[in-house]
């Protein structure tokens, strides 16, 4: 299942190998529940295990399922989420991750890579310019019934994820932020139910295609589990500004990551 990388040198079951997978867990679940893109780091691990892209596809998803459970019932019971829009907007998605994990599409990895890394540059213009949006509900767009465009959106959102479920995180907040109303902390709480509520429909479709790496996925699972947790307690403890603040460093990390800036940075050195 897994080809040359760290297990062929580690046992999976190394202390060194739990270790490492524990933490990386635990800051995908703590990001991943604050902001969103955290993933990135279990499936780059995985990948440097030598799994190929397919398995650590579908072995980050049960983690994902696990820490979105967690972190969902704590705000829930901290009175953060809205269940029921949570639920209508939920639809779209579940719909599309499972088309999305089914499909199989050809596209330019380069061009789609620097697209999303253009439309988070633009969020990030957003959060700076117009910041009152992200932290305060908008009233007028909470009230509002789910239309066609909000539903070919989160339609759009879901066949991303159950694609790919790097970076989803972020899409889902800021859609549930600009077009459904809430603010980050209400609306982190309903993506991360969106979330759970779809992971399940394209964890099944890896399952089924023997996609899924058990031992590495379960021992990251715990430290996604404290990460969720850890999380989801720090967004209702400091609130709006503090997940704002954490969303934007997120926001730049990842569209560095998507356009590859180390290496460019590199490049335009030996050029020189």
């Amino acid at each position: 299942m897994e080809g040359p990388g760290l297990l062929s040198d580690l046992s999976i079951y190394s202390w060194q190998m739990i270790s490492l997978l524990v933490t990386a867990g635990f800051l995908v679940g703590f990001i991943n529940t604050i902001a969103g893109s955290g993933t990135v780091i279990t499936y780059s691990l995985f990948m440097m295990m030598g799994m190929p892209a397919g398995i650590a596809n579908g072995t980050i998803r049960l983690g994902v399922v696990l820490q979105t459970l967690v972190a969902g019932l704590n705000f829930r019971r901290n009175n953060f989420l809205d269940l029921k829009k949570g639920l209508r907007l939920a639809l779209p998605v579940v719909i599309g991750s499972v088309l999305g994990a089914q499909i199989a599409v050809t596209i330019n990895e380069e061009a789609f890579k620097t697209i999303l890394a253009a439309v988070l540059v633009i969020m990030l213009l957003f959060l700076f310019l117009d910041p009152q949006r992200w932290l305060k509900d908008q009233l007028h767009l909470i009230g509002r019934k789910p239309n066609a465009v909000q539903i070919l959106i989160f339609l759009g959102i879901g066949l991303y994820g159950g694609f790919i479920h790097i970076g989803v995180g972020i899409l889902l907040l800021s859609a549930i932020v600009l077009n459904a109303g809430y603010d980050l902390v209400k609306a982190n709480a309903i993506k991360i139910l969106i979330v759970f509520l779809y992971s399940p429909f394209a964890l099944a479709v890896f399952i089924l295609n023997d996609h899924i790496h058990y031992p590495a996925a379960l021992i990251a699972a715990a430290g996604n589990i404290v990460g969720g947790l850890v999380g989801s307690n720090l967004a209702i403890s400091k609130g709006n500004h503090f997940v704002r603040w954490v969303l934007m460093g997120v926001i730049l990390l990842f569209a560095g990551y998507l356009l590859d800036l180390p290496q460019m940075i590199e490049a335009n050195t030996l050029s020189k």
